[in-house]
């Protein structure tokens, strides 16, 4: 079997960030927009904070681990999660299903101690209305309800649960070509159940070698990469509501019981506990 490319997307241009930058004065600023599916962010830096957030829909948020580091990490973002992306830290965004994006630019005088790296925040639902309630247009007031709001979006930030569900990738100039196509592979058919000794013949390494490749370039055995990518593509789908059973099939597996086990080790809960605690609710 041959690896697939990925699916064409449409590029959407970044537009002038220029209103929307957070200032001393107005530390926090927000970005609201409706992007379709399919619809991509072109790889940009920002000198600020971002967390990246949709209100619905399901984004992939591909970004370097570190402004200094060259290793790059794939999340996927359904509302019940966000991507704290660091200062400097070279990001692109793909929509995976049409999103109500809302993007929080932070000055860097209110980033939080020691968030100098990317990760993955658990949207508790006060944040969420904080988010719907911050409205403010770019030559709003830097008085009253916007600098209340801000003060309260920023203490919930930083007292967010965190949750280590980055799929980290090779490096796109440096890493090894065999082994990007095969994480790009999986990424987008997280379904498949093929060997790391079907993948080598795939992609004409030896599973030796790829064996080597995953723990020197991404730290991790090709299992452990696999569960990370068969849990990235299977919150999404929990949020949304889909049935445990539905999912399971989704990430590969034919046993429920085989994937409800991986899931409480990962997680430390059930996939019904998840779903029922993260199931979306209209706005």
């Amino acid at each position: 079997m041959s690896a697939r490319k990925p699916p064409p997307h449409r590029s959407l241009p970044l537009g002038d960030t220029d209103p929307f930058r957070p200032t001393p004065q107005r530390p926090v600023r927000l970005r609201a927009r409706t992007v379709p599916t399919d619809a991509h962010f072109e790889p940009h830096q920002h000198a600020w904070a971002q967390l990246a957030y949709c209100a619905s829909g399901v984004l992939r948020v591909t970004a370097q681990r570190s402004p200094l580091g060259h290793d790059e990490v794939s999340y996927w973002v359904p509302p019940s999660r966000a991507v704290w992306i660091a200062p400097g830290a070279r990001h692109d965004i793909h929509v995976l299903e049409a999103a109500q994006f809302r993007t929080l630019y932070l000055h860097p005088s209110v980033t939080p101690a020691g968030w100098g790296d990317c990760r993955v925040l658990v949207v508790s639902s006060l944040l969420r209305e904080l988010v719907a309630a911050f409205d403010f247009s770019a030559e709003g007031d830097a008085t009253g309800r916007e600098s209340r709001l801000s003060a309260l979006v920023l203490d919930e930030i930083t007292h967010a649960p965190t949750q280590a569900l980055g799929v980290p990738l090779p490096h796109p100039q440096r890493g090894d070509k065999r082994l990007r196509s095969l994480c790009e592979t999986l990424l987008h058919q997280p379904g498949q159940r093929m060997t790391l000794a079907d993948w080598a013949r795939d992609v004409g390494a030896s599973e030796r070698t790829l064996s080597r490749l995953f723990q020197h370039e991404l730290g991790m055995s090709f299992a452990q990469w696999r569960q990370q990518a068969v849990l990235a593509h299977a919150l999404p789908l929990l949020a949304r509501g889909m049935p445990v059973s539905q999912v399971a099939a989704a990430s590969g597996y034919t046993s429920d019981s085989a994937f409800c086990a991986m899931f409480k080790i990962a997680m430390g809960q059930p996939p019904g506990a998840f779903l029922s605690k993260n199931r979306l609710l209209p706005l």
